[in-house]
């Protein structure tokens, strides 16, 4: 079989070139692209996706450099129940992930695999996550006969030779197979083997399943090889709070998807807060090491952002409307007569019809949404109007508060402060969340989501826990543990708290409990704040009894709340840390 060598393959890595030569063997393309990474590249690869109908150009004069790409409609979100972690045993995987033995599942992908390229490209996208020179930084080699996922790569990750110059001669990459097959539901696998630092993804052409460097390489194998190194992989932003005196504190927040993480990593402060400044270094997940001087150092391993749109207009995120207006992927939008995008929320008038995220006609009479509720943007981080001068930075920036949260309309009050480190690991391990569009099935649902990590752990979560308090060994100067609620309700559904700007007045306690400037009062739960000390100036309707409210401990609400956290912990028994177990039940003697 002749097959044709297409762009130059800029790398001598004989276990490199050893592997491309065995995949190409089993999917047989008829053709192999191998990436660079520079601009020219990028822009022959978007004239190709556009005359093979992958993308849709859209106006240019409205949108410059912006496309648009529909999805197949079977394949809109993350897929847990085709996500499996591949461990020599089910044990070690633990009894949150679905587990394959490794060789039954490379048979079955294998065997899938087989001749799936025949007809099509396979593209060689190496890719750098982290910045390069890093410590921490990670290569990745992306096999994928999917120009979407190049592109895509091409904005989330440092793509190209950048990654090769970065891995030199060493054989220590991570190894990932994408083949789309027929984007059919029940050929769809997204396969990670953590001792062999591999991913395998079929059947699938959506984002988070496909960018293997996301949550495939970032999270999953990310998080198994933090264990066996010494560091944190985490599904968490991080932001820089710099004062009007120019006083920088880096904070790390771990919601989970679609609670407003890129909001919250984008915030802009309102007029009050005169002179203060945040700045973006991700808005999604953070690889985590301490360092020399005993503080905990944050990267962004990312490049761009993977957002949710709907909902996304200038009053709740400004900097990422502006972010999006150019050099953007649109995916599962609706699409306008003039090759305008709209969505829920958007800014503007609703747009008298349109084609919604299947393709099909809609209006404003439509019963079902235009855009899908899960319908993304993918961007490059040097489009955000307030990135950190840090993101880049190789050594990271050093972390003084981590903040835990969750959507949940009652129970969480809106900010309290774990007690040490140990009770911080607790708060986040009990974590609690309604389930939202970017995981099929159970939109609305309260589950627990440890850490905001529960899809992303490739091991064990007892064990992840214990890991968590094994490293505070390592860290002798550790971060501050908080936890918030943005979207409490009072008893006519209405939120509590007005959440994106002023989401700036809780950041400002977290970052003053950080530098000791102000007090606190004990509560059941952790240390809280009154309403004497906490900033409500200028807050129109927010009165002291409503924050009040918004922080109320509700007996009955707490006791079936630490019935829902014994579930998990029966579930994790075997493996789970004897400290949390103490940290619940002194919760129970103070409530």
């Amino acid at each position: 079989m002749r097959v044709l060598s297409l762009g130059e393959c800029n790398t001598t890595n004989q276990a490199v070139l050893r592997w491309v030569d065995e995949m190409v063997a089993l999917c047989k393309p008829d053709e192999v692209f191998w990436c660079n990474g520079s601009a020219s590249e990028r822009e022959a690869l978007l004239d190709a996706a556009v005359e093979k109908g992958i993308l849709i150009r859209l106006n240019q004069e409205k949108l410059p450099g912006c496309y648009y790409h529909r999805s197949n409609p079977n394949d809109v979100a993350r897929v847990e129940q085709s996500t499996f972690i591949c461990t020599i045993d089910a044990e070690q995987a633990g009894p949150t992930n679905n587990w394959m033995a490794p060789k039954e599942m490379y048979q079955k992908l294998r065997a899938l695999s087989a001749g799936a390229m025949q007809g099509r490209t396979l593209y060689v996208v190496p890719y750098l996550m982290g910045p390069a020179g890093s410590p921490l930084a990670k290569v990745g080699i992306e096999l994928t006969d999917s120009l979407y996922v190049v592109l895509s790569m091409g904005i989330m990750t440092r793509m190209g030779d950048i990654a090769f110059e970065q891995l030199a001669e060493d054989d220590e990459f991570n190894r990932g197979l994408h083949c789309m097959l027929d984007i059919h539901p029940e050929r769809r696998y997204i396969a990670h083997f953590p001792q062999d630092n591999t991913i395998i993804s079929v059947g699938s052409n959506y984002g988070g399943n496909v960018l293997l460097g996301k949550k495939c390489l970032a999270l999953r194998i990310g998080s198994y090889l933090g264990r066996q190194e010494g560091w944190f992989a985490e599904h968490m932003l991080v932001l820089c709070v710099e004062s009007p005196e120019g006083e920088k504190t880096y904070v790390a927040a771990a919601f989970p998807s679609a609670c407003g993480k890129t909001n919250f990593a984008m915030m802009i402060p309102p007029a009050h807060f005169k002179g203060w400044k945040i700045a973006t270094i991700g808005d999604d997940i953070a690889w985590m090491k301490p360092g020399a001087d005993g503080r905990l150092y944050a990267i962004n391993p990312e490049a761009g952002y993977f957002g949710v749109v709907p909902g996304t207009n200038s009053s709740s995120n400004p900097n990422a409307v502006e972010m999006i207006s150019h050099d953007t992927i649109y995916t599962n939008v609706a699409l306008t007569p003039d090759l305008d995008v709209w969505w829920e929320g958007k800014d503007g008038p609703v747009p008298r019809e349109c084609l919604d995220w299947r393709g099909n006609k809609w209006t404003p009479a439509s019963k079902e949404k235009a855009a899908h509720p899960n319908s993304r943007f993918t961007t490059p981080m040097a489009n955000n109007p307030v990135l950190a001068d840090e993101a880049n930075d190789p050594l990271g920036v050093p972390i003084s508060a981590i903040i835990f949260g969750g959507r949940r309309r009652d129970t969480m009050p809106l900010i309290f402060q774990a007690f040490n480190w140990v009770h911080g690991v607790y708060v986040g391990a009990t974590m609690g969340s309604e389930m939202t569009a970017a995981a099929v099935g159970g939109a609305g649902q309260v589950r627990r989501d440890p850490m905001a990590m529960l899809p992303f752990c490739a091991y064990h979560m007892g064990d992840y826990f214990r890991h968590w308090i094994n490293m505070h060994r390592l860290i002798k100067h550790p971060p501050r543990i908080f936890h918030v609620n943005w979207f409490r309700k009072n008893s006519h559904s209405e939120y509590l708290w007005p959440g994106f700007g002023e989401n700036m007045r809780v950041l400002k306690w977290v970052v003053d409990r950080c530098r000791g400037r102000i007090d606190a009062e004990e509560s059941a739960l952790g240390w809280v704040p009154s309403s004497r000390t906490f900033d409500l100036s200028g807050m129109s309707g927010m009165t002291p009894e409503r924050f009040e409210k918004a922080q109320e401990i509700c007996e009955d609400e707490w006791r079936r709340e630490l019935v829902l956290q014994e579930e998990l912990f029966m579930r994790l028994y075997s493996h789970l840390p004897k400290e949390l177990i103490f940290q619940r039940e002194l919760l129970m003697a103070r409530l």
